[in-house]
């Protein structure tokens, strides 16, 4: 049996003011009519029955899930009590999922990411599944063939070989653009997308190893009762390291393998990001809500219903949301989140 497991606990800080706290990225309808949520959700859909997607979050954020998922039940929803990054999240998730379906097989999805070509897409987690079942201690990763000298993403280098699914070499930080070219040019590199497949069992024991004290806190917390469920779940998961999947777990397991995979994948992690999926206008302007542009070029405008009308400017961002307005140079745009904390 194949799970999904939709990870959407995130803050969005780096699309503040039109991310926050309360109205995180994932629950934002930043690229279409459905938000990032929603649009995870159908695409994986498409392959796990709604019975078998679970979706966690942010306790804080229950409700936003209730009313963009339509019909989702209580106990697909996974409620982490405080962010304590990907590993956590992850082990609480497996306990959870395991307790209700056994030793299953989870694909695990970030709910801020982009697909194009989602046929592909299934028809790669298919084979990454069926290599899983077959190898259970495997965890298969879809690495991202690249298309240009990212720096925002990591990196995974894996060995040469026969086959669909290959073994990787090793895991890569985030790189400068220079090395990012070599990459490219190198042909052995693609971009983490941080979507991964693989046996309950096997990702619990890999947490096991690496998370002893963590797998303590949290291996026995599916099995309370209600009443206690909540309470020792706060209390425990409070304890627990924050730490990433990937330095938890995949930079360190020799069972990790991946699918060069060209699916039309990319992460909106910024408002820059927005220029690779919204149209632009004859002029090169972005415009998302009640925009008009005279005489001017190359501008991106993010708005609501209130009119916003550009009269011979280039160059330039305008973000504007119910509690604030923010405009400057274009060039500067990925760093608006430095002002949030101001």
């Amino acid at each position: 049996m194949l799970c999904a497991l939709i990870m959407a606990g995130g803050k969005g800080t780096r699309f503040w003011p039109k991310s926050t706290d309360k109205l995180p990225k994932q629950f934002i309808n930043l690229i279409s009519e459905k938000s990032m949520l929603q649009l995870t959700y159908d695409r994986i859909n498409k392959l796990v029955d709604k019975e078998h997607i679970f979706i966690v979050t942010n306790k804080d954020y229950y409700n936003l899930v209730k009313e963009q998922i339509n019909g989702i039940k209580d106990e697909n929803i996974i409620l982490e009590p405080c962010s304590k990054n990907t590993a956590p999240c992850i082990l609480l998730s497996s306990f959870y999922i395991k307790n209700l379906y056994g030793n299953a097989n989870i694909v695990c999805l970030a709910s801020d990411n982009t697909v194009e070509n989602e046929d592909k897409f299934i028809n790669n987690i298919q084979i990454a599944d069926d290599f899983v079942t077959k190898n259970k201690k495997a965890i298969v990763t879809l690495g991202i063939k690249p298309t240009r000298p990212e720096t925002g993403y990591g990196y995974i280098k894996y060995h040469d070989g026969n086959g669909t699914v290959l073994k990787v070499d090793k895991f890569v930080e985030k790189p400068n653009y220079d090395l990012a070219v070599e990459y490219l040019n190198e042909g052995h590199y693609l971009w983490n997308a941080g979507l991964f497949i693989f046996n309950i069992e096997s990702m619990l024991e890999e947490l096991k190893i690496n998370m002893p004290n963590d797998y303590q806190l949290l291996e026995k917390i599916p099995n309370y009762n209600e009443s206690n469920y909540k309470v020792i779940l706060e209390e425990n998961y409070a304890q627990c390291q924050k730490i990433s999947i990937d330095y938890a777990v995949m930079e360190k397991s020799n069972q990790i393998y991946t699918i060069p995979s060209d699916i039309g994948w990319d992460d909106v992690g910024s408002w820059q990001a927005l220029e690779r999926y919204l149209k632009k206008d004859d002029n090169g302007n972005i415009k998302k809500g009640n925009i008009e542009t005279i005489k001017s070029q190359n501008n991106i405008i993010y708005g609501n219903d209130k009119k916003i009308i550009l009269l011979d400017v280039n160059n330039l961002f305008c973000i504007d949301t119910d509690e604030i307005l923010i405009i400057g140079n274009k060039e500067k745009i990925n760093e608006i989140y430095e002002l949030r904390d101001r």
